[in-house]
């Protein structure tokens, strides 16, 4: 390996390249740490050299190309010393010793910015093999100090704005085609019966106000008039207030812009003392009596409907927070009190006025980030279909209402946010405990959902006395499998790779995931390669071909059984051979968690500093992740107490699901044309994953692939090494005929999958090529088990 000496002046570092991890060893290397010396220093001397010493203090200079608050560094590895008054300093180190010289090795280094320490601990947690893998944030962040996209999600509909651009777009013809139209033609009935009241009149023209109003409700604001305020005000009619000189320095607003503002400036006026309040009593008129009895009741029930409809759609979420402040606002006021009128024409707000309602857009693409005390608005909106799924399945046991097909589908999809909830409970729980704690609720629930099915899946196959269940479940085993090494990883790499050119990510952490992958494939398919090699060959129909002197018969559904070979066979070889490999299989486990987590957690070398790109305020290490400890104050979504109530309560009702899906599930297994293979390694095997894959897309949009990665491998090592352990000593407990024996599809499909994703895998970068091979891969694995016959048990 060459080596090179760099002699560079203090004020020449910063304008050095960063080198990738792939050309370390010819490279010269970035000093990242300048803020630490002064510029006094006159020289400072560098030896690049290999990849065998040890590492170096945390990079902090954010990469040009990440995006929110994750920012990825790759750095060559060095030795570095800095000469500070005839002495060597580690550029880690606290205060320098006399004498003391200090060797680091730069490594594969992520700087992730968090706001608060317990980010901080997520973020870690993410990085350390065997935890979960989270996106989501657990803590609420300030609406203050979210970006822009937040603030217009999360942006009071009493705030009026600017017009920059103009109300006239797409989304918002839509909504009078999807809801303008209706809601005003209630709105025109409504007026009709109030005025044929003659008492009610008020109201009706309130109506036909409202009416046109929802029609186009965009640029046009809702305010309410108090008449009092009116009376006793001292400003002059058109309540422009001359702000008086202050010591800040705050710019001076235009008449427009002040009178669009919601909050007066900061001016004392010796104001006469308001006389109390009356209360108002327009409820005890004749026409309010109408109008509750008449009106509002109809009104309310097409404002739920609107507002229902507006929010499971969650890309017009603003038409439901219109309709819902129309409710429980608007249409209880005073008839006198209510004011609309259009911006564009009256940009003045009137004086004495409070602006109720004024919004700008109907649709907004952005609302899949929207969230609800931490909950993402998928996860929420899907949540009544699991109270839903219940009610149906256990209350139409004999299918008189619905079909056991479409409980099942219901049973699949509300599977699908109970996992959300697991993940987001494990996450929540690990980041507010010690890592003792947190690796005990990733052991004890990240799995929690897959052996849910499967222990029922079992259960049932055993009460209906056919192997048919059990060949699912060894199918969907495997589809899950297939779907970590080759679906997950490869759809992340499309998706990152589009956005960013080319991705890298740490190939030493990788290749630790690859050899446990190796090592759980080589354990799992042992008794299979035994049966293979003891078992008898036993075929469903062989017929005799006449004429023909070289084939003699011709025989179909061909498979290795080792029931009919030696008597004991099963029980005195293939059952201790599983007993021991689901030792093995957690030991290897167990191995893999010292190894990244232990003795050498310098693989999983992360910097976490704090969300204003400060440096860090005083370095601690955790589990091999070096982080800042940040001081932003922080409010936790769930806490720990709830996180785990969450957790109990979603296990609970995800195993009521997977018994409805286990119990509804016979339809196709006996009667569908498709192969009962292909059932298990697509809807069975991924239906359950599909956050997972949402996370790992998330992660690789912010060019943070090495998690994209983690995710996948993470699961297929938890697959073979946690949770068929698990079933098997389930079956050992409860006899459920469970072995360990796949089919020969099952079998060759994994070993090739994990010999691609290795050869993916080996040169630490990646791009939407080789992501579209490892997806193509898996497609066409698919197709092979859509066009293969049923097992022969089904």
């Amino acid at each position: 390996m060459s080596h090179k000496n760099c002699l560079l002046l203090p004020g020449d570092v910063e304008n050095l390249p960063r080198i990738s991890e792939a050309d370390s060893s010819s490279e010269t290397c970035v000093h990242q740490e300048q803020h630490r010396y002064p510029r006094r220093l006159s020289l400072t001397d560098r030896l690049c050299v290999g990849a065998h010493h040890l590492e170096t203090g945390p990079a902090d200079t954010p990469s040009p190309d990440a995006s929110g608050h994750h920012f990825c560094h790759y750095t060559p590895k060095c030795f570095f010393g800095v000469h500070r008054g005839g002495h060597v300093t580690s550029a880690r180190s606290s205060p320098p010793r006399n004498g003391e010289e200090g060797w680091h090795e730069c490594t594969t280094r992520t700087t992730i910015r968090v706001d608060n320490e317990v980010e901080a601990h997520r973020e870690a947690n993410n990085y350390k093999f065997g935890f979960r893998k989270w996106k989501a944030s657990v803590t609420e962040k300030p609406i203050e100090d979210q970006s822009e996209i937040m603030k217009e999600l999360h942006s009071d509909l009493s705030i009026v704005k600017a017009q920059e651009r103009s109300v006239v777009t797409f989304g918002n013809v839509c909504y009078v085609f999807l809801f303008g139209w209706w809601i005003a033609l209630i709105y025109i009935l409504i007026s009709a019966v109030m005025f044929l009241t003659v008492a009610g009149a008020t109201y009706g023209k309130v109506c036909v106000t409202l009416a046109w109003y929802f029609i186009w409700p965009f640029g046009k604001c809702i305010e309410k008039v108090d008449n009092v305020l009116n009376r006793f005000s001292v400003n002059p009619p058109n309540c422009e207030v001359i702000p008086h000189e202050t010591d800040s320095e705050e710019p001076v607003m235009n008449k427009d812009s002040a009178s669009l503002v919601s909050s007066p400036p900061h001016i004392q006026i010796p104001v006469p003392e308001l006389p109390p309040k009356n209360t108002s009593k327009h409820w005890c008129r004749v026409s309010t009596c109408i109008w509750l009895l008449l009106g509002y009741p109809v009104l309310a029930v097409m404002h739920c409907l609107a507002c229902v409809l507006s929010w499971l759609l969650v890309f017009t979420i603003p038409v439901a927070k219109i309709n819902a402040r129309i409710l429980t606002g608007v249409l209880l006021m005073a008839p006198e009190d209510l004011h609309i009128h259009t911006l564009e024409k009256d940009k003045t707000q009137a004086c004495g006025t409070r602006v109720l309602l004024c919004c700008y857009q109907a649709f907004n693409m952005h609302y899949y980030k929207y969230t609800v005390h931490g909950i993402n608005i998928f996860a929420l909106n899907l949540l009544p279909l699991v109270f839903i799924t219940l009610i149906i399945g256990y209350a139409d046991k004999e299918n008189n209402y619905f079909r056991a097909e479409t409980k099942f589908a219901t049973a699949m999809i509300s599977i699908i946010p109970l996992s959300y909830y697991i993940g987001m409970g494990i996450a929540s729980i690990s980041a507010q405990c010690n890592f003792a704690v947190g690796a005990v609720v990733n052991a004890t629930f990240g799995s929690i959902t897959e052996l849910t099915f499967y222990i029922t899946a079992l259960l049932q196959g055993h009460r209906a006395a056919t192997k048919c269940y059990e060949e699912v479940v060894k199918a969907a085993l495997t589809g899950t499998l297939l779907g970590c090494i080759l679906f997950i990883p490869g759809i992340c790499m499309i998706i990152g790779g589009i956005k960013h050119q080319e991705q890298r990510f740490n190939s030493r952490s990788a290749g630790v995931s690859s050899a446990l992958l190796f090592i759980s494939i080589g354990g799992v398919f042992a008794p299979t390669l035994f049966s293979k090699t003891f078992g008898n060959l036993m075929c469903e129909s062989c017929s005799d071909v006449p004429g023909n002197a070289t084939v003699s018969f011709v025989c179909k559904n061909c498979h290795y059984d080792t029931s009919q070979s030696e008597p004991h066979l099963i029980l005195s070889h293939i059952e201790p051979l599983m007993y021991t490999i689901s030792v093995l299989l957690p030991a290897a486990y167990l191995i893999g968690l010292i190894f990244t987590l232990k003795t050498h957690s310098h693989i999983y070398d992360i910097h976490i500093s704090d969300g204003h790109g400060g440096h860090a305020h005083g370095q601690y290490t955790q589990e091999g992740t070096s982080t800042s400890n940040p001081t932003g104050h922080h409010v936790v979504h769930w806490s720990r107490w709830r996180a785990l109530g969450v957790l109990i309560v979603a296990t609970v009702l995800m195993a009521c699901c997977a018994d409805l899906c286990t119990e509804n599930i016979k339809p196709f297994l006996t009667h569908s044309s498709i192969s009962q293979y292909f059932i298990g390694v697509t809807v069975l095997a991924m239906v359950p994953e599909l956050p997972e894959i949402v996370n790992g897309i998330l992660f690789a949009l912010q060019n943070n692939i090495s998690l994209s990665l983690e995710v996948g491998s993470c699961i297929a090592v938890q697959v073979c090494m946690i949770q068929i352990p698990l079933l098997i000593l389930f079956n050992a407990f409860y006899d459920v005929g469970f072995m360990l024996v796949f089919s020969d599809i099952h079998l060759w499909a994994s070993i090739f999958s994990v010999i691609v994703v290795n050869y993916i895998f080996m040169d630490g970068k990646c791009d939407y090529f080789q992501g579209t091979a490892l997806v193509v891969v898996y497609l066409i694995l698919l197709a092979l088990y859509f066009f293969a016959p049923s097992p022969h048990s089904c």
